[in-house]
């Protein structure tokens, strides 16, 4: 069911994200030959509270109209948009937040930029999950779990132990990421995961919006 909403301050949008439960990203590239936006209105169909638009390689000229249709779609059903990396990209348009990688732009001045923005930190070691809470970010997500083809990394996937340990150090929401499927939630949610991201899970199922609520339902607490 559709709920028209947007939100404005820092405050309302990290109080919306810690009620998400999956958290779909959305890739050109890995929605298996399909419009993205038609990807992306299936997953909110199926309930999805949040959605990540991520393309590595599109062009400003592309990606912007991608955005600004994804901005129309998340507000129609009351969603969080975050945008993978561009902070300028995420102002242009109004989306909620931005996510941040390791070598992308720092959360201090991503801050400073957008005082009312989600801004998520890449994580993947108990040093990096320091930083990023000293930083100011409103989240972190903690990652590659299991082994994933979706991201480039240095580092290999972590694991449920690592996860366990790394995330007693989390003074703020995080998210869990990499190589995750619908069988992996019960021990994901049993190391207190409470905020599971997904890419091909959601983008390359045959009906996302069935996905997307499957999960959900799971994840129910």
């Amino acid at each position: 069911m559709k709920t028209p909403r947007s939100y404005t301050t820092h405050a309302e949008r990290v109080e919306a994200f810690r009620r998400t439960d999956v958290y779909p990203v959305v890739t050109t590239e890995f929605c298996a030959g399909r419009n993205p936006i038609a990807i992306a209105r299936s997953i909110l169909e199926g309930g999805a509270t949040i959605l990540q638009m991520r393309e590595k390689t599109m062009s400003d000229g592309d990606f912007m109209p991608l955005l600004r249709q994804a901005r129309q779609l998340t507000r129609e059903y009351g969603a969080l948009l975050i945008v993978d990396d561009r902070v300028d990209a995420a102002l242009a348009t109004d989306a909620d937040g931005v996510h941040l990688g390791q070598e992308d732009f720092p959360v201090a001045d991503a801050r400073r930029l957008g005082p009312d923005l989600i801004i998520g930190v890449s994580t993947h070691n108990p040093e990096e999950i320091k930083k990023a809470q000293e930083d100011g970010c409103s989240y972190l997500n903690i990652g590659p779990i299991f082994p994933t083809k979706t991201k480039q990394l240095a580092c290999t996937f972590l694991g449920l132990e690592n996860l366990k340990v790394f995330s007693r150090e989390v003074k703020v929401p995080f998210s869990v990421m990499g190589g995750i499927k619908y069988d992996n939630l019960p021990e994901l949610m049993a190391c207190g995961a409470l905020h599971i991201a997904a890419v091909t899970a959601f983008t390359q199922a045959e009906n996302p919006a069935v996905e997307v609520a499957r999960w959900r339902a799971a994840m129910k607490r």
